[in-house]
């Protein structure tokens, strides 16, 4: 007797341990940078916490350096749920959520700790609500430092851009603001600034100090001009048709796992930060430090066109302006 009760609680105990793993599950994850970028090594640090959290129910695989697609091809991947989560920039989103294109807007952010104060609390979880209606749950956000520009030839006032083809994301914001500053721009996949640079079809690129290091670009754009136009963050999205069939539990679980990467994140990314522009610095890249006053100050067409005959936009911005 003592026996056959000692086979039948290994047996359950067996089938139970089948059954847990038979559910298992891991996401897929797209981001287009390479694996080492703070945003992939973010999105690996919220699988383990996830694993942790759920008992090994749930994983995330990140597919990272663009091998799902492009932001924009994943962003309607992610939509139709082909895609479970995707890491994102704001400024892709821009015609997708009509909210995020006020994070986007140049010099909106006074600083950094402003950007973190502003997104890590309720303006932020608004502008995340707004891209529900489209099929994106937002779950947090990463850093994305401050964009400035690269160039071919040094960019040492606004006069010097006048002409320059400057390769941006395809949002109408970031075309208007080149418009503004007198440059022609230039919209094309992350993937091939290096060959656009390198063959001539453009002249420069604006991002921030991780990413003209990682992806080589300053191999052939030396000059590097402080403008910081914008600090435009990152997005971690998750398809809302996988989101909706998940318990409400196994939700809470990935929110929490998401907002536990994200002091991860940023301590990665402020290492980064710093390690990256010593890198280019060492490479010989030339830091040019413009008076970037005259750059805010050509911005003013670019918010007549997108936030000021908006008034909810405008609303947004108006809070975050008045956020310390």
């Amino acid at each position: 007797m003592h026996c056959t009760r000692k086979i039948l609680l290994s047996t359950l105990a067996g089938a139970l341990f089948v059954a847990a793993h038979a559910q298992a599950r891991e996401f897929r994850s797209s981001d287009v940078q390479p694996e080492d970028y703070p945003t992939v090594q973010a999105q690996k640090f919220m699988s383990d916490e996830l694993g942790k959290l759920s008992n090994g129910k749930y994983s995330i695989k990140v597919f990272h350096s663009g091998q799902l697609g492009s932001e924009k091809d994943t962003i309607e991947q992610v939509k139709l749920g082909a895609i479970d989560f995707l890491r994102v920039n704001t400024g892709a989103l821009n015609t997708v959520c009509k909210a995020t294109v006020v994070p986007v807007m140049p010099f909106v952010f006074k600083s950094k700790e402003h950007m973190r104060a502003v997104l890590d609390g309720p303006i932020g979880e608004d502008i995340l609500k707004d891209c529900e209606k489209e099929g994106l749950i937002g779950l947090a956000y990463y850093d994305s430092g401050s964009r400035s520009f690269y160039t071919k030839k040094p960019i040492n006032s606004l006069a010097d851009l006048k002409g320059m083809k400057i390769r941006v994301q395809q949002t109408d914001v970031w075309v208007a603001m080149m418009k503004a500053l007198g440059a022609n721009a230039t919209p094309m996949p992350y993937g091939e600034i290096f060959t656009g640079l390198k063959t001539g079809l453009i002249d420069g690129a604006e991002n921030n100090w991780p990413s003209y290091e990682s992806s080589h670009h300053y191999e052939v754009a030396k000059y590097f001009s402080l403008t910081e136009h914008s600090m435009a963050p990152e997005v971690l999205l998750m398809s809302k048709r996988i989101w909706d069939k998940l318990t409400p539990e196994d939700q809470q679980m990935i929110r929490k796992a998401a907002k536990d990467s994200v002091p991860y994140m940023r301590k990665l990314w402020d290492e980064k930060e710093m390690a990256a522009r010593a890198t280019v610095e060492k490479a010989g890249v030339q830091v040019i430090t413009p008076n970037k006053a005259e750059f805010q100050a050509a911005m003013k067409p670019v918010y007549d066109q997108f936030i000021n005959n908006d008034p909810a936009l405008k609303s947004l911005l108006e809070r975050i302006q008045a956020t310390n």
